[in-house]
C-alpha cells in the first residue's frame, strides 16, 4: 500500500470553530429583530385592516351588483312582457285582418261564380235565343249590341275580380309571413323570460350552482340592445304596415265590388230598355202588319166579289151580244128592198160595236182585277209570314229573354 494513501485515509477532519460575535453585535441583532418584528406586525395590522375594509367594500359591491343585476333582470322581464303585449296585440289585429281578407276572398269568389254561373250564362242564352229569329228580324239591332256589350262587361269584371283576388291572396300571404316572424319573436321572448325568471329566483346559496372553468367566453351575445329593440320594432312596424295595406285593400274591394255591381246593373237596365224599345217596335210593326193584313183580306174579298160581278156582267153582255147578233142575222134575211140600212140596222150595228167594246173593257177590267187579286193574295201570304216572324221574335224577346233576365241578380255579396 502506498504510504501517502495510508496517510490520507488515517487523517481525521476537524470542523472549524463557530464564529464569535461581540456584545454590540448581539445588541444590534436584537434591535434589528425587534424592529423587523414590529414592522411585520404593523404591516400585518395594515393588511388586516385593508383586507377587512376591502372585503367590506367588495361585499358591498357584490351585493350592489347582485341587486343591480336583479333589478335589471326584473326590468328586462318587464320590458319583454311589455313588448310581448304589443306583439300579441299587433298579432291579434293581423289575425283579424287575415280573417277579414279571407271573408273578402269568399265574397270575391262568390261574385265571380255568380257572374260566371248566372249572369254570363243568362246573357249568352239570350244571345243564343235571339239567333232563333227568322227572316228580316234576324238583324244586328240595339238589343244584340247591348247584349254583346253586357257579356263583354261581365267577362271583363270577372278578369278584374280575378286580379283583385290575387292581390288579396298575396296580402294574406304577407300577413301570415308577418305572424310567422312575430310568433318566432314571441317564442324567443318566452324562452328569455323563462331563463331570466329562473335567474331572478336563484341566489348565491341556491343548489346546483357551478363555476365555469372553460376557455370560451361566457358572454357570446353579439347583438346590441339597440339592435334587439330595432328587430322587434321592425316586426311591429311591418305588421302595422301590412295591416294598413290590408285595410286599404278591403276598402278598395268594397269600392270595386260596388262599382262593378253598379256598372252591371246600369248595363242590365240599358239592355232591358233596349229590349223594351225593340219589343214596342215589333209590336207596333206587328199591329201595322195585322191591320194591313186585315185590309188586304178585305180588299181581296171585295176584289173576289168584283171579279164575280165582272164575270157576271161579261156573261150578261155576251147575252146582249148574242141577242144583237141574232137580230142582225135574222134581219139579214129580209127580202129585196127591205134589206136596207135603216135606223134599226144602224142601231143594231152600233149596239154590237158598243157591246164588243164594252166586253173588251170588261175583259180588261177582269184581267186587272184577277191580277190584283193574285197580288193581294200574295201580299196577304207575305203579311201572314211577316206576322209569324214578328210573333216568333216577340216570343223570343218578350217571353224567353225577358223572363230569363228577371232571374239576374247583382249584389255586392
Amino acid at each position: 500500500m502506498n504510504t501517502n494513501q495510508f496517510y490520507r485515509e488515517s487523517m481525521v477532519i476537524v470542523p472549524p470553530p463557530p464564529t464569535r460575535f461581540t456584545l454590540n453585535e448581539w445588541y444590534l441583532n436584537n434591535r434589528i429583530r425587534y424592529r423587523a418584528c414590529l414592522d411585520q406586525q404593523q404591516l400585518a395590522d395594515k393588511i388586516l385592516a385593508e383586507c377587512e375594509r376591502g372585503q367590506g367594500i367588495i361585499d358591498e359591491v357584490t351585493a350592489l351588483n347582485k341587486r343591480e343585476v336583479d333589478h335589471r333582470i326584473t326590468e328586462k322581464i318587464s320590458d319583454i312582457q311589455f313588448v310581448k303585449d304589443d306583439i300579441v296585440k299587433q298579432r291579434k289585429e293581423v289575425c283579424i285582418e287575415i280573417d277579414n281578407l279571407t271573408t273578402y276572398n269568399e265574397r270575391i269568389i262568390d261574385a265571380m261564380n255568380a257572374l260566371r254561373e248566372e249572369a254570363l250564362k243568362i246573357c249568352k242564352k239570350c244571345i243564343i235565343f235571339r239567333e232563333g229569329r227568322v227572316g228580316i228580324d234576324l238583324c244586328h239591332d240595339d238589343v244584340e249590341r247591348e247584349l254583346i256589350k253586357e257579356a263583354e262587361m261581365i267577362e271583363a269584371s270577372q278578369a278584374m275580380l280575378q286580379r283583385v283576388l290575387e292581390q288579396a291572396n298575396e296580402q294574406i300571404r304577407r300577413l301570415r309571413s308577418t305572424t310567422y316572424f312575430m310568433d318566432r319573436d314571441l317564442e324567443d321572448k318566452d324562452n328569455v323570460t323563462k331563463i331570466d325568471y329562473q335567474n331572478m329566483i336563484i341566489n348565491e346559496r341556491s343548489f346546483n350552482l357551478s363555476m365555469y372553468h372553460g376557455f370560451t367566453p361566457l358572454d357570446p351575445a353579439n347583438i346590441t340592445a339597440e339592435e334587439w329593440q330595432q328587430y322587434t320594432f321592425k316586426n311591429l312596424e311591418r305588421a302595422a304596415k301590412e295591416i294598413n295595406s290590408a285595410r286599404s285593400l278591403r276598402a278598395y274591394v268594397d269600392t270595386f265590388l260596388k262599382q262593378v255591381i253598379d256598372d252591371l246593373w246600369s248595363q242590365y237596365h240599358v239592355v232591358n230598355e233596349a229590349f223594351r224599345r225593340r219589343i214596342e217596335e215589333i209590336k207596333e210593326a206587328k199591329t201595322k202588319l195585322e191591320v194591313m193584313h186585315n185590309e188586304t183580306a178585305r180588299q181581296a174579298n171585295e176584289m173576289t166579289r168584283n171579279i164575280l160581278k165582272l164575270e157576271k156582267s161579261i156573261v150578261e153582255k155576251e147575252g146582249y151580244m148574242a141577242l144583237a147578233h141574232t137580230r142582225l142575222g135574222r134581219r139579214a134575211q129580209r127580202p129585196g128592198m127591205e134589206l136596207c140600212r135603216d135606223l134599226v140596222e144602224t142601231k143594231l150595228v152600233n149596239e154590237v160595236r158598243e157591246l164588243r167594246e164594252n166586253c173588251f173593257m170588261l175583259q180588261q177590267m177582269l184581267s186587272e182585277a184577277q191580277a190584283s187579286l193574285r197580288y193581294l193574295l200574295k201580299t196577304q201570304i207575305q203579311l201572314e209570314e211577316d206576322i209569324n216572324v214578328k210573333t216568333n221574335t216577340l216570343k223570343i224577346d218578350e217571353v224567353d229573354c225577358m223572363t230569363l233576365r228577371q232571374s239576374m241578380d247583382y249584389h255586392a255579396y
